[in-house]
């Protein structure tokens, strides 16, 4: 009789010829996971424990997606209106623009050369209202090839530009000084002419050939492009410009470039690639992602502490049902299985569910936030401090696995000691009071 209830102990997963997560031992930990009226508390604790992890790891999936957004459209609106390569004299003045872009746009590697002659103004309306802009000189032929400005032109055309009679400007500042396509925009520069008085602010009136909109709010708000020749006049720069931006295949690659331009160059010049220029702002924003990692991990480690409490209740409230299990022949092994799949099913299914919310908001991020905005009554993610019009999201595949890989890990982790806890239960003394 002995060798049969072995046997059938055997078969049913119970004894030690039973193989590990077996059928029986799914059984078992799918019953303690299932809610009863005499175990409502630890219902909760567990049901806590589920919604932790979702929200940590959804948190997690958003907060990266929307980091990596924001790093990759402020990365291609700022290269994409800035050279990538800053060439500026050295030994004299760039008189010879013309021939010198055309040999650093013909370094292997080099997309454009764009001549520039930079300055700053005040912009104001006829009919009222001012702001302070950088006016940016380029060739007509360069801006159309710029096709962050040439293929975003909202409003009118480049048209006037080209023959040298127009000026473009971005939408935000159109908005805020009131003025349309084909207004005149007065531009003061204090670097005026120069009279026995002292020098005279230069003022001049452009009509506005067209209206260009980055989706950078800085930009839009702050930058206009004027004929090159138009702003040598305007600068008192006649015949030369103090820069010339070079665009480059490859960003991340200037450093075996810059030898190259140096010697199509033939001349002392300074070079600054793109990273120098913002360094400070891009090393800020990889400091921020990393520090809020750490602090959404924190989310899912919470969430993993329930999970040790619920199950040590659990294993407290079952006591008797281990004993009883352990005398019909289940091994320890068995029994911290269990257990150990009990903490991990919430675990898994909080993951899985995480995953799925945060891919759901990520896909449709701009539309939560006009929705939380318009609940709150407030302008969420504001343009004008945050640089961009619209909320990115861009998820990484590795990045999401590795957060996946975090929140099971901490899960599993957080099983085992409530789980060898009751692995470790003795049947005499839990049975001694039944």
């Amino acid at each position: 009789m002995a060798e049969a209830a072995v046997d059938r102990s055997s078969k049913s997963g119970l004894g030690p010829a039973g193989r590990p997560f077996s059928t029986f031992e799914r059984l078992v930990a799918w019953r303690y996971l299932r809610a009863r009226r005499k175990e409502a508390f630890i219902s909760v604790i567990a049901g806590f424990s589920f919604v932790g992890i979702m929200l940590g790891v959804a948190t997690l999936i958003i907060v990266m997606a929307v980091m990596n957004g924001f790093r990759t459209e402020l990365v291609s609106r700022i290269l994409g209106i800035n050279g990538h390569m800053i060439v500026q004299p050295v030994d004299g003045p760039f008189t010879d623009y013309p021939d010198l872009a055309s040999r650093l746009a013909g370094v292997p590697g080099v997309k454009m050369a764009l001549p520039l002659v930079e300055g700053q103004v005040l912009a104001s309306a006829q009919a009222g209202g001012s702001t302070g802009a950088l006016v940016r000189g380029a060739r007509a032929e360069d801006l159309t090839k710029l096709k962050t400005i040439s293929d975003n032109i909202k409003s009118g055309d480049m048209v006037a530009f080209a023959s040298g009679q127009g000026v473009l400007i971005g939408t935000r500042m159109a908005d805020q000084l009131g003025l349309r396509v084909g207004d005149l925009i007065t531009l003061t520069s204090p670097e005026g002419d120069i009279t026995p008085m002292g020098v005279n602010p230069r003022i001049k009136s452009y009509k506005i050939s067209g209206l260009f909109e980055i989706g950078m709010s800085e930009y839009d708000s702050s930058i206009i492009f004027m004929p090159l020749e138009e702003a040598q006049l305007y600068f008192n720069a006649e015949g030369l410009v103090q820069s010339i931006e070079l665009f480059v295949d490859k960003p991340d690659d200037v450093d075996n470039l810059r030898p190259k331009v140096e010697a199509a160059a033939g001349r002392q010049i300074a070079i600054t690639d793109w990273r120098q220029r913002n360094q400070t702002f891009f090393s800020a924003l990889q400091v921020e992602r990393n520090v809020m990692f750490m602090i959404l991990t924190l989310i899912v480690l919470v969430a993993a502490l329930n999970i040790i409490s619920g199950l040590i209740m659990l294993v407290k409230d079952k006591g008797s049902d281990i004993a009883i299990l352990r005398t019909m022949g289940a091994s320890a092994g068995a029994i911290m299985r269990i257990f150990f799949m009990t903490g991990a099913a919430i675990g898994i299914v909080g993951t899985i569910g995480g995953v799925l919310l945060g891919v759901l908001v990520c896909v449709n991020i701009e539309s939560v936030r006009q929705f939380f905005s318009w609940v709150s009554g407030t302008v969420l993610f504001n343009p004008q401090v945050y640089f961009l019009s619209q909320l990115p999201a861009e998820m990484d595949f590795s990045e999401t696995m590795s957060i996946v890989v975090m929140a099971l890990t901490l899960s599993f982790i957080a099983t085992i000691f409530p789980a060898w806890r009751a692995s470790r239960l003795d049947p005499v003394q839990a049975l001694r009071y039944e």
